[in-house]
This record gives structure tokens, C-alpha cells and sequence, in this order.
């Protein structure tokens, strides 16, 4: 197929391109633009992959280039977005220009264009502090900080154009995913860092609230296999490994693989507002394994041993002393 990967220079979306090339796809990946012609974790790509991807700079929240670039194509995976909570508590506005009007730039220009197949990337925080577990697709969605809000409200519009016009979307929504190339704005890449940077005193957040990890290989094949299947078209479907995990077992568990001796220290800046903090995600994954062949692959040990094995080698690609929001 000819597929459009928006998101396609950030950390799901390499790893969907990388996969999609794999499985011989022509792929067209959406990058923001900017002078430097840097294509983010795309330029770390081996160039024999590279060669084969198609390049379209551009901005999600501009309707024409989001337009010209879903012209003769087949599928889209809809990734582009804001996704760091404390950012969206200073600049709000960025997020609904970026997550509300970028989603729907993309379902008006697939609209116009008959587009096959569109997959719109929603995230696990829109259910905010889980009301029951394991978090099903039915559960209610509350908007606990600016940017589950975004999220919450680009996919109920992106619902409205599948009950409005009859058309093929699927709302994709993967918990917690890491892995190799995610940023230190998220709990997994700044412990390890911190760790492997040589540093005892270990700084975090909350370590009592709890969160259901997908390793990023996991969460693209959930991705591809929810694609393939024609029962999700107009679904709304969780990507989870119906496991949890809180973040100080999660500290302790990378502190054992890497430094027995380090220890956690409270970070005041890290927390969030007392009613902004998500304490509990676990998601169901029956309905992904009920319409999909998809099942998780890796544990979290084996994940977190890959993810500890590639920031060796990317240590110098991070800020270590700078706490990124």
C-alpha cells in the first residue's frame, strides 16, 4: 500500500516506518518542518531504510500540506501530535491547534480525497484516574490535564466524520509505550539515563500511581494488525498489555538491571497538580484480541533490557541535567 505516517520523525512513529518498509509498503512520512531539515529519529534510520522513504515536511496544522500530502494515498496513521503533559499546562493553545485542528486537517482532506483508511492515534489518558479496572474501551474519559483534553476531543471529532460521512477510521488508543528513541520528557528514558549517566540520587515524581506499558515493537504491530482488520473500522480500540506497574516498582526494577546502588529522591517540579495526576491506567486488551490477531510480544524485563541496551549507545542524544517537560 501507499501509507502516510504523520508523527513519522517521532518515537512511534520511526518505528512504524521502520516496519511498514519492512513489510514492503511505499511510505510517505510527514515531518515538521523546520530549516535545519531535520527529520528527528528518521536521521537515525539506516540509510538503506531511509532510501526507501518518501519525505513530506510539513505542518499538521496547516489544512493545504496536510492536503497535498495525503494525495493518492491509500492508508494514513494518523500520529502527529503534542503528547507532554506539563508542556500543555503553560501553552494550552498549542494543543488544540496541534491535536484538535491537526486531526481534523486530516479527516477533512480525507474526506475530500475518499481516503481508504484512516487510523487516529489517541492515547490512554483520556480516561484519566482509571474508575474501574482493567480499563475497557466503554470506560468514561475525563480530561485531567490540557492535553488529554485535546486528545479527548480530537477523537470524539474524528468519531463524528466516521458517524457523519460513513468513513473508515479507527481510533487507536496505545497506553504507556517506550522503547528505544522515546525522549526524556517520559518516566522509562529519564530513569535510565539518570542511571546510566552514573547519578545515585535518582530524581522523580509520584512513584504510588501506576501504568500499563507496551513495548514500542508491541504497540506498532498493534497498529498494523488493527489496520488489517476490517471489524475495527469505526472502533475505538485499546492497545494494552492488561499488566500494571507502579512507577517506583518500575524505578526499582531498572535500578536492579543497572545500579543496585542508586536511590530515588523526590523532585518537587516533577509532580503533577494533585487533581492532574492519573493514579491508576490499567487497559483490557479483550477487544484488540477479539477483532485482531495481535497479542503482546515482550515482557516488561525484556523490553526495558532492549530499550537499557540502546540508551548506551544514544546517551550523548540526551540531556541529562535538564529536566525536559
Amino acid at each position: 500500500m501507499k501509507i502516510l505516517v504523520t508523527g513519522a520523525d517521532g518515537f512511534i512513529g520511526s518505528h512504524l516506518v521502520e516496519e511498514l518498509i519492512s513489510q514492503g509498503h511505499q511510505i510517505r512520512a510527514f515531518v515538521y518542518y523546520n530549516s535545519f531539515n531535520t527529520w528527528g529519529w528518521l536521521d537515525t534510520l539506516p540509510q538503506n531504510i531511509l532510501n526507501q522513504v518518501e519525505i513530506f515536511a510539513g505542518d499538521i496544522r496547516d489544512p493545504n500540506g496536510v492536503r497535498e500530502a495525503m494525495k493518492g494515498i491509500e492508508c494514513v496513521y494518523h500520529l502527529a501530535a503534542l503528547i507532554a503533559i506539563p508542556f500543555s499546562y503553560h501553552s494550552p493553545d498549542s494543543y488544540v491547534d496541534t491535536n484538535i485542528k491537526g486531526t481534523l486537517n486530516i479527516l477533512q482532506a480525507g474526506r475530500d480525497l475518499d481516503t481508504p483508511r484512516i487510523l487516529v492515534t489517541s492515547t490512554s489518558e483520556v480516561y484519566g484516574t482509571a474508575q474501574y479496572v482493567p480499563i475497557d474501551e466503554k470506560h468514561p474519559f475525563q480530561g485531567q490535564s490540557p492535553y488529554s483534553a485535546t486528545k479527548i476531543g480530537a477523537d470524539r471529532i474524528a468519531e463524528s466524520f466516521y458517524r457523519s460521512f460513513n468513513m473508515p477510521i479507527t481510533i487507536v488508543r496505545p497506553f504507556n509505550t517506550y522503547g528505544p528513541r522515546q525522549s526524556n520528557r517520559a518516566v522509562i528514558p529519564t530513569i535510565i539515563t539518570q542511571l546510566l549517566s552514573g547519578k545515585t540520587e535518582i530524581k522523580l515524581g509520584s512513584l504510588t500511581p501506576t501504568r500499563d506499558f507496551n513495548y514500542v515493537k508491541d504497540t506498532v504491530r498493534g497498529f498494523i494488525e488493527i489496520e488489517k482488520s476490517a471489524q475495527t473500522i469505526g472502533e475505538e480500540i485499546n492497545i494494552a498489555t492488561q499488566d500494571e506497574i507502579s512507577i517506583g516498582q518500575l524505578a526499582n526494577e531498572m535500578i536492579r538491571q543497572i545500579n543496585t546502588n542508586a536511590k530515588i529522591i523526590c523532585d518537587d517540579q516533577r509532580l503533577r497538580p494533585e487533581k492532574s495526576e492519573v493514579n491508576r491506567l490499567l487497559g483490557s486488551n479483550a477487544k484488540i484480541k477479539l477483532l485482531t490477531n495481535w497479542t503482546p510480544q515482550y515482557t516488561l524485563e525484556t523490553g526495558l533490557n532492549e530499550t537499557i541496551k540502546w540508551m548506551e549507545k544514544n546517551l550523548d542524544k540526551y540531556k541529562i541535567d535538564i529536566y525536559n517537560i
